[in-house]
């Protein structure tokens, strides 16, 4: 996990959850859901990171959405991001820039830094160094997670075999 990742829960949880997504992607919009879930039976023991994937190829918006979220997060910091995230995932068929702008404006930042970062694409470097990231970690598509730096391969919609997963990833780093 790198300082600058966006996170959810605690430095010394048992477990990272790290998942790399497309804000543009339906089974990401689905994943963020469960993980939300999975987060709260969960607790402490697990640190979520979020990174960015964006496969523009086939979602067209999802690399400016990114970059968007990114931004709300240099000007709104942590809990910006994660009302950023919450909504793009909430409305991944509204990415157009007065939607990103207006996503922005909800979550507190000033509008007018947003758009000019995104007009000079401030954070797209940061966007292109997270999907590298993936890629060299072996993501092909999206979601993507990762347990304690192990990709997981199993079933991410089945949320009572995704806990157990989660709880397994714990007892063997506390073993």
């Amino acid at each position: 996990m790198g300082p600058d990742d966006h996170f959810l829960g605690p430095a010394d949880a048992e477990v990272v959850l790290v998942e790399y997504a497309d804000f543009e992607c339906p089974h990401c919009a689905r994943a963020s859901v469960i993980v939300r879930d999975v987060l709260a039976e969960l607790g402490d023991s697990v640190r979520f990171v979020f990174r960015h994937f964006p496969l523009t190829d086939i979602h067209p918006g999802a690399g400016r959405a990114a970059e968007a979220a990114e931004s709300v997060a240099a000007h709104g910091g942590n809990d910006a991001f994660w009302d950023m995230h919450d909504m793009l995932f909430a409305n991944p068929d509204a990415l157009d820039i007065d939607d990103l702008l207006g996503y922005a404006e909800a979550a507190g930042v000033d509008v007018s830094a947003v758009a000019d970062d995104l007009s000079r694409g401030t954070f797209r470097p940061r966007v292109r160094a997270q999907f590298e990231s993936g890629l060299a970690s072996g993501v092909t598509g999206t979601p993507s997670f990762f347990l304690n730096g192990r990709q997981y391969h199993g079933d991410w919609t089945d949320r009572d075999a995704f806990i157990a997963a989660l709880q397994e990833a714990a007892t063997t780093t506390n073993a």
